[in-house]
Formats: structure tokens, C-alpha cells, sequence
């Protein structure tokens, strides 16, 4: 009986786990609810144990149930794992490589990689995004682009896999003539609120009705990192910025960095990952790509 699982049933199980109710797993698997229920029920005659107590509302996982959704979620992870490889393989190389980057990352680390890899892959055309925050991660989710460089954004779906490739400094600035530029020590987050913060806006609705470090009552919100910079040199602001975008600016004066009182919400650094879909890896041009952006 137990030879008789199947793949179908051990994600049935992990939806209906995850989901809640029979009838939600139903929609996420887009099945009805009573084919939900029939393939469970089967699953658990099969195994000779009951992984829902259906006696209340909503079915609630049995003691065995728990014990089992983990090991359930690894044989499915390794499933998918083993059908990707196969795609990636029965595809070979690329026939064009799309990635997204964080606008966070040092573009002076990105462009020796992609001169490395227009030299290493000449025949493959390279379709590059920068981006921020949600919309990083919005063009891997929906198939647009095989790689993201994530770093702005600390969440990360399930489906996804990430692998850590570099840290970037991240340091708050103001123009000299700025009010915040002439106080001294550890300036309180009422004092920086009081004062415009420039900041990076999402041009996705992933991170709808959140907000990532921002103190100030009035905000003025750009969608591109090259505009917050010389809005920052303009002295129209305060904000956080990437150290290696700023550091000559800091350098010659044209900024100050200024220190605010520790936020648990920012970090002091932009933690850089490469994503990719987990039912999408990327192809021997694709992980040649992640590996050199490792190497800087």
C-alpha cells in the first residue's frame, strides 16, 4: 500500500497543512474540495494513520501528521529539486540570460561581471534590470527574469532558493548645509523625523502598506537611486545609501554621514543574495553568472 503514494498526494497533504482547510488547499491546488478530501483520505488509508482530526470546523493536524509533514515537505522539495536539474539540463545553454539587481548593489562590481560574462558568453544576450525592494523579487516570481540580486528586501518566498554573495555597507547622509549635518553624536529618531527623508519606493505591490526604515512624517519618495543621490548632494533630504555609491562624496565633503540611534527594522549592511524560482534554477550560463558575482 504504502508503494502505492504518489507525488500528488504528499502535496495535496502539505497544501491542506499549510493552507488550513480542505477547501483553501483546494484553491491553491485549483481542485475542487471534495477531490481534496478523497485524495487524503486515500493517502491515509494507504499509510494506515489519520493526519486530520476532521471533528471540529477546520480539519487540525493529527500527532502523526505533524510527525510526517516534514518529511513529506523533503520528499517533495527533493522531487522538485530533481525535475528542475532535468529541465535545466534538457535545455542546455540559455538562450538569453534575464536578470534583476538590486540597485543597492555596487555597479562597479556589477559591470566587471557582466564584461566577464559578454566575454565568456558572447552569443548570449543579457537582459539586465535594476531594481528596489519588491521589485527585485516580482520579475523572478513571474517568470521574467531567471536571476534576481536581491538585497533591499529581507523576505523571501518559500519557492525560492538564495544563495548569500556579498555584503554592502549602508551609512545615512546629509548635504553639509543640512540642519541634521550640525549635530553632533547620536541623533534621536523624533529629531530625524522632524526633517524630509528621501527614500526608495517600490515599484511593485509586494511590499504594499510597508515601510523599511522610515522615521520621517513627510517623505519624498523616489522610484530610482541616481535621483535620491543628488537630491541627498541637493541638501532636499536625509536618507540611507549604499557606502560604495557615496564614498567619494564623503571623501571631498560633498556629504556627511550622520549617526541615528539604532532601528531594528535597518540594518547596518545590504545582505546581497542571488535568487532563483526553485521549479526554475538557472542554466550553465546563469550559474556561471552566480558564481562570478560570488567571486567579487
Amino acid at each position: 500500500m504504502l508503494d502505492g503514494m504518489s507525488m500528488d498526494q504528499l502535496r495535496t497533504f502539505i497544501a491542506a497543512a499549510d493552507e488550513g482547510s480542505f477547501s483553501a488547499a483546494g484553491r491553491k491546488l485549483r481542485r475542487a474540495q471534495s477531490v481534496v478530501s478523497q485524495t487524503l483520505a486515500n493517502l491515509e488509508l494507504q499509510i494506515g494513520l489519520a493526519l486530520f482530526d476532521r471533528s471540529g470546523r477546520y480539519p487540525q493536524l493529527t500527532d502523526a501528521g505533524r510527525a510526517l509533514l516534514g518529511a513529506a515537505r523533503v520528499a517533495a522539495g527533493s522531487m522538485d529539486d530533481f525535475k528542475a536539474k532535468a529541465r535545466t539540463l534538457a535545455e542546455g545553454l540559455e538562450p538569453e540570460l534575464a536578470v534583476v539587481v538590486d540597485v543597492m548593489y555596487p555597479i562597479a562590481a556589477l559591470t566587471d561581471v557582466v564584461r566577464a560574462f559578454h566575454a565568456a558568453f558572447p552569443g548570449t544576450p543579457l537582459r539586465l534590470h535594476v531594481e528596489a525592494l519588491g521589485a527585485v523579487l516580482q520579475p523572478v516570481l513571474d517568470g521574467r527574469c531567471r536571476i534576481g540580486v536581491l538585497g533591499s528586501l529581507p523576505d523571501l518566498p518559500q519557492d525560492c532558493n538564495a544563495e548569500y554573495l556579498l555584503s554592502v555597507p549602508a551609512v545615512r547622509v546629509v548635504a553639509p548645509g543640512h540642519p541634521l549635518a550640525a549635530l553632533g553624536g547620536v541623533i534621536a529618531h523624533s529629531v530625524a523625523a522632524a526633517h524630509v527623508q528621501l527614500v526608495l519606493t517600490d515599484r511593485s505591490t509586494l511590499t504594499e502598506g510597508r515601510h523599511f526604515g522610515v522615521l520621517a512624517a513627510q517623505t519624498w519618495r523616489l522610484a530610482d537611486l541616481g535621483a535620491k543621490h543628488a537630491f541627498l548632494l541637493a541638501g532636499l533630504g536625509w536618507g540611507s545609501m549604499p557606502l560604495p555609491m557615496v564614498a567619494d562624496d564623503l571623501a571631498r565633503g560633498a556629504l556627511m554621514q550622520i549617526e541615528l540611534e539604532p532601528d531594528p527594522a535597518v540594518g547596518p549592511v545590504f545582505s546581497m543574495r542571488a535568487i532563483h524560482r526553485k521549479d526554475a534554477p538557472p542554466g550553465p550560463a546563469g550559474r556561471w553568472f552566480i558564481k562570478r558575482l560570488k567571486q567579487q
